[in-house]
């Protein structure tokens, strides 16, 4: 549930208060030439600081600590037909594990003129593609659809999926997009959109943050469709958010525990990774996170959370009236994010998943 937090006028904060306009020209339809050769926009002090993300070293301290989500993204989307010659496109949300090595079991959104009845087939990939059988719906609204197949989800996926990417960019998806909407570093395949805020590290400036005497440590949360999925209610207490899986292993859980003693700051990067670990500490409890967490989180992280783990932040520039906004605002103060948001603008900075970043300090 939101917190209760209060506006600045003094009323409690709406979902209009997180909007903004952003002109069409600065949404990032490709990433930039080289990874780290994007912006970055330096808001951890009283006035922001336009820098180029490879000076990220720079602004970070021997004994921090670097938390990455290590999520891979799977090629999602699938274009097929129904056997009536019915158009259907499907974005897998979750495989799901299998007690049959010779099936495999997933769920997705399904869009089609008329959906698929259950015990139907989908034939995805064309000729050489692969069937699909509709077991039914599924999810807590009932609008994903629970589909069988035959051998390992990951293999047909990978053969014949698309890279899903978001719906504001607005071509299809090419060999470029393989390579770039992927972290350097991805190794659990899970996701249906990428932790974006990482898509910036290349090797150079994982060997300058190394050199530097930043520590590193990762979490997994597999990023779901939801994480595109409007608010639609006024009121905040009334959005409900939509459940990823995650896991904090206990080497991170160390990891977290030596850099407190050292005197060093954790650094998520990207809220997907804030995610998991301000969800593990919740889940700990009074205690405190001592032991390695994983699960569902459908945490919702508004004005006036408590945060455990996090103290600083790198993310990329989120939608107006999301709840990733409503997150960037609960961390570094909701003043000081729209005064970013309104410099980041004003100077051109490029939005969303392809475009630049922002560092956070917590308030």
């Amino acid at each position: 549930m939101p917190s209760s937090a209060l506006h600045p006028h003094g009323r409690p904060f709406q979902l209009a208060d997180f909007d903004f306009h952003l002109p069409a020209e600065l949404i990032a339809q490709h990433p930039a030439p080289e990874r780290s050769a994007s912006r970055l926009l330096d808001g951890t002090g009283l006035l922001p600081v336009d820098r180029v993300f490879r000076a990220l070293p720079t602004l970070l301290r021997p004994g921090d600590l670097l938390v990455f989500n290590d999520t891979r993204v799977l090629k999602a989307r699938l274009f097929g037909e129904k056997p009536t010659g019915g158009a259907v496109e499907a974005l897998v949300e979750r495989l799901l594990p299998s007690t049959d090595a010779r099936h495999g079991e997933m769920l997705a959104h399904l869009r089609a003129s008329k959906s698929p009845r259950e015990g139907s087939t989908v034939r995805f990939g064309g000729a050489d593609g692969f069937d699909a059988l509709v077991l039914g719906r599924a999810g807590p609204d009932g609008s994903l659809f629970h589909l069988r197949v035959e051998g390992d989800p990951l293999v047909l996926l990978e053969r014949h999926g698309h890279v899903p990417l978001p719906p504001y960019i607005t071509h299809d998806d090419a060999p470029e997009d393989a390579e770039r909407y992927q972290t350097v570093f991805a190794r659990q395949p899970g996701a249906v959109a990428a932790p974006t805020a990482a898509l910036h590290f290349d090797e150079g400036v994982l060997a300058a943050l190394a050199a530097a005497g930043v520590e590193r440590a990762h979490v997994t949360l597999h990023v779901g469709a939801g994480t595109f999925q409007p608010v639609r209610t006024e009121n905040l207490s009334e959005h409900r958010m939509h459940s990823e899986w995650y896991d904090v292993p206990q080497t991170t859980v160390e990891a977290i525990a030596a850099c407190r003693a050292r005197g060093g700051r954790v650094v998520s990067v990207g809220t997907t990774t804030l995610r998991a670990l301000e969800s593990a500490a919740r889940h700990a409890g009074r205690g405190g996170l001592a032991q390695a967490v994983s699960g569902e989180t459908d945490i919702f992280i508004t004005p006036g959370f408590h945060f455990q783990v996090v103290d600083v932040l790198l993310t990329n520039f989120h939608l107006p009236k999301s709840t990733l906004m409503m997150l960037v605002s609960a961390f570094a103060g909701y003043p000081q994010v729209m005064a970013l948001y309104r410099h980041a603008i004003e100077t051109g900075y490029r939005f969303f998943s392809y475009g630049d970043a922002m560092l956070l300090q917590r308030a």
